[in-house]
């Protein structure tokens, strides 16, 4: 009888994924971006657990967030979840610390985030958020960055066409006071949160069935929902609709000052869309909201999306905590840049490969190699002595852009042969100009 142990059939959770090199390293690259535009704008980087106290989380995004969150009981007993957000995590982050941080205190945020919901096309349970906020300040000047530094986040990522569409949640609240609605706004909005998903009819029949308006009241909310024109013209129009309720008009300045100061700082207006369907179903908003979508690929959804949270912290604190910032969806992003070939295709993690093939100059190889690397030149030195040709098969395989040819005679004469992997063209270089000459073609 044999006592070989049974195989484990090697297999990943539905709704999970995992990244091979050639898609992790176009995602810390994307990362890499966000994290310098955040820092262009005078950002800090934090970071919190994965798991917190059931009680930070349960209630804050919603019942439909609060099904979808990973919650047991660890080995003290405790009643935890996995953080579904990263910014509940920062509110109770602010809460504990601001006394030593200051306000207005502005942070990033790169950490991977859990929701039990239905994986779908650029959808998972586990994917990674990349948060930027501003806590401590109601000052609209905030909500106009957060739109400026989305604008700049996307341009910096090469994306051209894209639409940052812009709402007051105030505004929404105006129409619903208007209407007698106001104790019934977090169902409204949930609702309507749906539009883009399942269309103007099948969002008429749940406020009319589910949340209990009347065919007119939700002829008025579709109607605002349906708003279109520039920002002058869909807020004169929304004048008609707030009436005269007091948070509506303080929806209305608040988004004719943003769209003012978006074209007084000389981003591209074009990109700024005003869009009085957005909802945004987390129940913590109170403010701007922000969804951005790319012109070339709408389907998949918002890929940045965000706005002004002004009570969150107050749930952990009697501090007065104001906030306002977005989150960049990294890996339904990356999905998108997949469809869109805005992603080479590589697994090679620096752009130079060095062939090892002269046997006992392992050490002449790896000098080679130290000496690019302390100029800034990555470098890979394949570990074993084999044929040339299977190297550089290798380093053609992983997306290697440039490959080093050193034999004999090469070290004789000081010259280093550059091999590019794509066309095949070779030069000689001498090895002293070698570092300009590589800084010249990477």
């Amino acid at each position: 009888m044999s006592n070989k142990p049974t195989l484990i059939q090697p297999r990943t959770l539905r709704g999970f994924r995992d990244f091979t090199p050639n898609l992790m390293i176009p995602r810390e690259r994307l990362i890499d971006t966000a994290k310098r535009v955040y820092r262009s704008f005078g950002f800090s980087p934090i970071d919190t657990p994965a798991l917190e106290y059931t009680e930070i989380l349960l209630g804050k995004g919603g019942d439909e967030t609060d099904k979808q969150m990973y919650r047991f009981e660890d080995q003290g007993g405790r009643d935890v979840g996995m953080r579904f957000d990263l910014t509940i995590p920062f509110a109770r982050f602010a809460a504990q610390h601001i006394g030593q941080l200051g306000t207005p205190f502005k942070r990033y945020h790169v950490g991977n985030v859990w929701r039990g919901e239905k994986a779908q096309r650029g959808r998972y349970r586990e994917f990674i958020q990349c948060d930027f906020d501003t806590i401590g300040t109601t000052s609209r000047t905030s909500d106009v960055e957060t739109g400026l530094v989305i604008y700049e986040l996307f341009r910096a990522l090469g994306f051209e066409r894209f639409t940052i569409r812009i709402n007051d949640r105030r505004l929404l609240s105006g129409v619903l006071d208007h209407l007698g609605l106001v104790e019934r706004q977090t169902d409204v909005l949930r609702v309507l949160d749906k539009l883009g998903k399942v269309g103007p009819q099948k969002v008429t029949e749940e406020l009319r069935d589910a949340v209990g308006l009347s065919e007119v009241q939700a002829a008025d909310v579709l109607r605002f929902a349906g708003l279109s024109g520039s920002p002058a013209e869909i807020l004169g129009e929304a004048r008609e609709l707030v009436g005269d309720s007091e948070i509506g008009a303080a929806g209305l300045e608040a988004l004719a000052a943003l769209f003012e100061s978006v074209a007084a700082a000389g981003a591209d207006v074009s990109r700024f869309a005003l869009d009085p369907s957005i909802a945004r179903g987390l129940d913590y908003y109170t403010g701007v909201i922000f969804e951005t979508f790319l012109d070339d690929l709408p389907e998949i959804g918002s890929c940045c999306s965000g706005g002004r949270y002004d009570d969150l912290a107050s749930l952990y604190t009697k501090e007065k905590l104001p906030g306002v910032g977005a989150s960049l969806g990294v890996d339904r992003l990356l999905a998108a840049m997949e469809e869109l070939k805005m992603i080479e295709e590589t697994a090679a993690p620096c752009p130079v490969f060095l062939p090892l093939f002269e046997k006992g100059r392992d050490g002449d190889y790896l000098a080679l190699a130290q000496e690019l690397r302390a100029a800034g030149i990555g470098v890979e030195v394949y570990p074993e002595p084999k044929k040339l040709g299977a190297q550089l098969k290798y380093a053609d395989r992983r997306g290697f852009p440039l490959a080093l040819v050193v034999g004999s005679s090469e070290f004789s004469a000081g010259t280093v042969q550059v091999k590019d992997l794509k066309t095949g063209e070779k030069e000689d270089v001498a090895r002293a100009d070698l570092v300009s000459h590589l800084r010249q073609r990477i």
